[in-house]
């Protein structure tokens, strides 16, 4: 994740860019009308940004052009639904590569695509289906969140290996390769993602039961 400056090639930022665009006008469209409608959920928002900001800007060394991290993004996801999330990521995404070095501008497109998009919809998904199957929502959350980060690397690690084939064994070698790098480092950070996340929403859950209690944590913790 974090796909650094200038790394993929022109045509590939570019075409990461036009089909991460339409996602990213669709969220926004969708959270300024639940902000409109429910305005004291600014400051739970601003909560899961934030944590999405300081997990996903806490990077080891990996891929070369590349860099893992937790994500963060599923805490957002399952208070607010994935679509909350895309606006969200790319603004910590645009942040972060215009103040910390990381990521970069053109591969913006490409690193919303694997975080904001990919990655909040998986844990989304994920957690409804532990829910739906009478899992502890505790539980839930746990695996929403780690298997959100772990798609995030996948999806870099295809992005990756479709802009540097290998030579010999194209797209399915250069992912392998890619995506074993990513292991190393990105299964325990996805698990101490999952972790903290699961952490940060029972807090919340404690302290804030009023305000989570209309929001799809809570609604589809209650589904069993």
């Amino acid at each position: 994740m974090h796909i650094m400056e200038g790394f993929l090639p022109p045509a590939h930022a570019l075409g990461w860019t036009v089909v991460s665009l339409p996602f990213v006008a669709w969220g926004t469209r969708v959270i300024g009308r639940d902000l409109r409608a429910h305005p004291e959920r600014r400051m739970l928002l601003g909560v899961a940004a934030a944590f999405t900001f300081l997990l996903s800007a806490l990077k080891l060394p990996s891929v070369t052009g590349s860099s893992s991290h937790p994500t963060g993004v599923g805490l957002g996801a399952l208070l607010f639904g994935p679509m909350a999330m895309i606006p969200v990521g790319f603004v910590v995404l645009l942040f972060q590569a215009l103040l910390l070095a990381h990521g970069g501008l053109t591969t913006l497109g490409a690193n919303v695509f694997s975080m904001a998009i990919v990655g909040p919809f998986v844990a989304f998904g994920v957690f409804r289906a532990c829910v739906g199957v009478g899992l502890g929502r505790a539980f839930a959350v746990f695996l929403g969140a780690c298997l959100g980060d772990l798609t995030t690397y996948v999806t870099t690690s295809a992005q990756l290996a479709w802009a540097f084939p290998d030579a010999v064994g194209g797209f399915t070698a250069s992912f392998v390769k890619f995506a074993g790098i990513f292991a190393l480092t990105q299964v325990p950070i996805a698990i101490s993602d999952g972790l903290l996340t699961m952490l940060a929403a029972n807090a919340m859950q404690r302290l804030n039961a009023r305000e989570l209690g209309a929001l799809p944590l809570m609604m589809h913790g209650r589904a069993k």
